[in-house]
């Protein structure tokens, strides 16, 4: 029997930009910044239950990421 990564990772949220939406069952998808195992901070856009406690699947970026996500963003019709 293998080890479960995520019963070792440690996570601490800085700052929390927003919610993007809540589901039926409390989680929010959120954009926040986030230290994860003491590394350097990144921006991370994922769902988390309502005391943050559980988390999906997500997405991590550094700063020159985010700023390329935003400029693609920007050409985008919508």
């Amino acid at each position: 029997m293998g080890l479960n990564p995520l019963a070792e990772m440690k996570y601490e949220i800085k700052h929390t930009y927003g919610v993007l939406s809540e589901s039926t069952k409390g989680w929010k998808k959120e954009l926040n910044l986030i230290s994860w195992n003491g590394r350097k901070d990144k921006f991370d856009l994922r769902e988390w239950s309502a005391d943050h406690d559980k988390m999906g699947k997500g997405v991590t970026f550094t700063s020159e990421e985010l700023k390329k996500l935003r400029d693609m963003l920007n050409e985008l019709e919508l």
